[in-house]
């Protein structure tokens, strides 16, 4: 675990520079806006360790899969974001002596991410080789008001000497991906020019042949003042820029003024990309730096105002908290139905930037709550439009009649993950996606998203758990063989729990959903019928067979529900008595003993009892949580929040407490030494939950909204606002009290603990906290 980072309520602060961590410090300084991103990379030269990346959403490459060996339905290729033409690119020389951080004497370096307004800033002075010094100050930002933009506000000032600068801005589409499975580049060049202080690269992907055009325009200060200068183009193979070069003398500063914008072909025709990328940038221009700065700011204080989570008593809980909510907003937006959230978002090249089941068991969630309820109906609805690939990628598995395997990774529906033992086995994310349908609609009351959509979801997804169990003669109950859960320390198990379990409720809702369509819109309900070829009488048979006769694994004596067939034959140790030095066990073990291990990589049978709590009484949550738990080793992103929010339901705040920690400061602790990949984008959804469904205890029940929270023993107070159906409720929890106020929409019935209060329009309810039931 790394602690360089400094503790504050709304920045995250780096004083020194630590070049060992830069790469970490790159990720966590990432900005973006949901069209486009990059790492915080600096601007000017760096010769050190570093990861370049920059990424415009939607635009991705079909990398070959790269096996020594082939299997029938094994994905062709694995799906990545690219990495896109760097545009924040500036060379600095002092008298032709270039700027790299890493050969020069580096102090007073401070480089500070500012959550609240949305910006980047660094500075520090550099003692070149020759002896000369400059302090160094730069700002930029990627704007969410003009989303397809970013500017940079790069200054430098000469402390000993009087000389020439030379400034070059540039464009370099001369890039790769770290994580390219052959080594090749994706981007031809189509177009590149300069102009006077601007230029342009229109490059294309190879195969999906999806065009950006990357442009930038710059403007130079002296003093503060706009000064003529004379720019002398340079054009290369995939790359363009302008060098300036400028006298200056000691004291005086220079800044340059750097605007750059991305167009891709998903938003404009490609003939228009090149004339629409000249006017943007020539609008922001326009604006000019300070104005496109402050519009970011009070665009970024208005979202913080529904997102924000407050924190009274606990700076690096508080940080922690924030930094997540400000990633997962800078990543999606919610605008743009066709756009989906990476588990990397625009932070590094792990995972592809492609759609995993995260988005619907830890994001939908985090945006049902805090955005408009289309956000969240578009995030399903990205599904939805899916489905026919579903169908195909059953039907390469073997599987017929509508049957959906929806792919554990994917850009367009079509499964391109490149590891056979979660590419054919980790289906439970079938059921992820069916539990979002039916999360959505409880939280929303949006019931007719069943009929428009959901319904043939549900049904594909209820089609292939049908025909992917079989019916066992030993038993005589149907069983699930050849799983991966979702512990991937353990591949191809049999009847793994919570892969059958959510089977068995897919198959429940999917009937249920049926007759409820057919009961309010029974002309819907023929249309459909018919469009699904649906054989009521025998498909819905069959799943209720299913549903009488699934096995669904357990030790009475322990009174635990078993991982899978096998796990009590392993050597059960728990994660205490494994030495510091052999984790992450990741890194340390063969991948044979951890497939032989007792540890889980994260909540497996607990995801589950996750899920479906209220399935369950107190004690069988308990006894579960007390037996596996202290075999879980936490090495998945996604691991401690689920612990969070159950510890908290048992009232073990210590534990619950300290999940959310490693949950919220995952990234900027690096906890599991790999922040540097880029952040942990999905699981950021997960800390937020620890604290609203975890310290807050809220539940949506028949309706209605429940809360049992407590406080952290550290912490003064917390505060968080939902939206539920028509009202905004502001959340505010002590120790001994919490208040309820009802910002927004009409009378509201809340329940806190085991008792209803009702709360009228814009107005506020104080509930005393003793001893509350465990609801």
């Amino acid at each position: 675990m790394k602690n360089y980072l400094k503790h504050d309520e709304w920045c995250i602060i780096e004083e020194g520079f630590h070049r060992e961590y830069n790469e970490i410090t790159e990720s966590v300084c990432s900005l973006g806006n949901g069209r486009m991103g990059q790492r915080g990379n600096f601007e000017e030269t760096f010769t050190g360790k570093t990861l370049q990346g920059n990424y415009v959403a939607g635009v991705y490459y079909p990398d070959k899969t790269r096996v020594g060996w082939w299997k029938n339905g094994y994905p062709e290729y694995f799906a990545k974001v690219l990495n896109a033409a760097n545009w924040i690119g500036i060379k600095v020389e002092i008298d032709g002596e270039e700027l790299d951080l890493n050969r020069c004497e580096v102090a007073d370096f401070r480089r500070v991410l500012n959550m609240r307004e949305g910006y980047l800033e660094r500075s520090f002075i550099a003692t070149l080789a020759s002896g000369k010094q400059i302090k160094v100050y730069t700002k930029r930002f990627n704007s969410i008001v003009d989303d397809e933009s970013g500017a940079i506000s790069y200054s430098i000032t000469p402390l000993n000497f009087d000389g020439k600068l030379t400034l070059t801005p540039f464009i370099d589409g001369d890039i790769k991906n770290k994580d390219a499975n052959y080594d090749e580049k994706f981007w031809d060049e189509i177009h590149r020019e300069t102009a006077f202080a601007e230029g342009y690269i229109e490059l294309r992907t190879k195969k999906t042949g999806f065009h950006v055009v990357t442009g930038q325009k710059f403007e130079i200060l002296q003093d503060g003042k706009s000064v003529d200068f004379q720019s002398f183009p340079i054009k290369a193979e995939k790359y363009v820029a302008s060098q300036v070069s400028l006298d200056v003398i000691s004291g005086q500063e220079t800044t340059l003024i750097k605007y750059a914008c991305n167009l891709s072909s998903e938003n404009y025709a490609v003939e228009e990309l090149l004339p629409a990328a000249k006017a943007y940038l020539a609008k922001v221009a326009a604006k000019g730096y300070d104005t496109m700065l402050a519009e970011q700011a009070e665009k970024w204080i208005s979202k913080w105002h529904m997102n924000d989570i407050v924190i009274e008593g606990d700076v690096a809980a508080q940080q922690g908290i924030r930094f997540n909510i400000f990633q997962l907003n800078q990543t999606y937006s919610g605008e743009d139905a066709r756009l989906n959230i990476g588990p990397k978002g625009f932070t590094g090249e792990k995972y592809g930037g492609s759609t995993y089941w995260d988005t619907e068991a830890y994001c939908i969630p985090f945006y049902m709550a805090t955005a408009d309820a289309q956000v969240a109906r578009n995030l399903l609805v990205y599904r939805w439009k899916q489905l026919g690939r579903a169908i195909e990628n059953a039907g390469k598995l073997g599987f017929k009649d509508g049957a959906a395997l929806y792919p554990m990774v994917t850009m367009n529906g079509e499964e391109c993950h490149n590891e056979w033992e979660i590419t054919f086995e980790e289906i439970h994310r079938n059921g992820a996606i069916a539990y979002a349908i039916y999360d959505y609609i409880n939280y929303t009351d949006d019931k007719a998203y069943l009929a428009e959509y959901g319904f043939e979801v549900l049904l594909g997804i209820a089609r292939f758990w049908a025909q992917r169990v079989n019916w066992s003669i030993a038993k005589k109950q149907y069983v699930m063989l050849g799983v991966t859960g979702p512990n991937e320390y353990e591949n191809n198990v049999n009847n793994n729990w919570y892969t059958s379990y959510i089977a068995v409720w897919c198959l429940k809702y999917a009937k249920e959903a049926a007759e409820y369509i057919k009961s309010t819109d029974s002309a819907r309900y023929a249309e459909l019928v018919a469009l699904l070829s649906l054989n009521e009488e025998a498909e819905f048979g069959k799943f209720q067979h299913i549903i009488d006769n699934m096995y669904l694994a357990e030790d009475k004596e322990l009174g635990v529900y078993l991982q899978q067939d096998g796990f009590l034959d392993k050597e059960l140790i728990q994660v205490k008595d494994l030495p510091s030095t052999e984790r992450p066990i990741n890194q340390k073990w063969s991948w044979d003993r951890i497939l032989r291990s007792c540890f889980i990589k994260q909540a497996d049978v607990l995801q589950g009892i996750y899920f479906f709590e209220d399935d369950f009484d107190v004690d069988t949550i308990r006894r579960n949580y007390d037996f596996y738990e202290p075999m879980t080793v936490h090495e998945s992103s996604l691991s401690p929040c689920v612990h969070s929010i159950i510890a908290a339901k048992l009232g073990d705040k210590p534990r619950s407490y300290e999940f959310y920690q490693r949950s919220a400061r995952l990234d900027l602790d690096d906890y599991n030494n790999d922040t540097e990949d880029g952040l942990h984008i999905t699981s950021m959804a997960g800390t937020w939950m620890s604290v609203i469904k975890g310290f807050g205890g809220m539940r949506v029940r028949n309706g209605q909204v429940y809360l049992n929270p407590f406080v952290p023993e550290n912490w003064k107070s917390f505060a968080f606002k939902i939206r539920f159906r028509n009202n905004i409720l502001n959340i505010i929890t002590t120790s001994d009290h919490v208040t309820i106020e009802n910002l927004e929409g009409g009378d509201i019935t809340i329940n806190v603990g085991s008792e209803a209060y009702e709360v009228k329009a814009t107005s506020s309810v104080v509930v005393a906290l003793g001893a509350t039931e465990l609801a």
